[in-house]
């Protein structure tokens, strides 16, 4: 039973949930980010060099011929490098729109330091002793 108990504590960390968020949220952004160079970008740059599709270019292992990759891959091993192409590209953006955020984040953060000074310390409160010690040197400092 201690073992739950300690299951359920680590469990229940803010830490845990938030990298859990955090990886849903990753997993969502990838499937955005593929769709993004998949449907948008590897058209454009397909177009732009004349047609070229990435996605369908392979080296057979098998000695097969087939004019697409699915099909090859139906006939035997194969080496996608078209596939490897894509996926760096898609990781290439990833990483550059990240890059950005996290600079943008750092720009926001230098700004809100600067509109907003941090206030000094409230001074600490003087005890009743103190405030007669106080009035006591007063009172000296008088009769000098």
């Amino acid at each position: 039973m201690a073992v739950f108990k300690e299951f359920k504590e680590f469990a229940l960390k803010g830490n845990v949930i938030d990298l859990a968020v955090g990886v849903i949220i990753g997993a969502s952004f990838g499937k955005i980010v593929d769709s993004l160079v998949g449907d948008l970008i590897l058209p454009v740059v397909s177009k732009a060099l004349g047609g070229l599709d990435f996605s369908n270019y392979y080296l057979p292992l098998s000695g097969q011929v087939a004019p697409t990759l699915v099909e090859a891959k139906k006939l035997g091993a194969v080496i996608a490098y078209g596939n490897f192409i894509t996926i760096a590209i898609n990781f290439i953006i990833l990483a550059f729109i990240i890059f950005v955020m996290v600079r943008q984040i750092n720009k926001l953060k230098k700004a809100d330091a600067v509109i907003e000074p941090e206030a000094p310390p409230p001074a600490p409160e003087k005890s009743q002793e103190l405030l007669v010690l106080e009035d006591i040197l007063a009172c000296l400092k008088k009769v000098d």
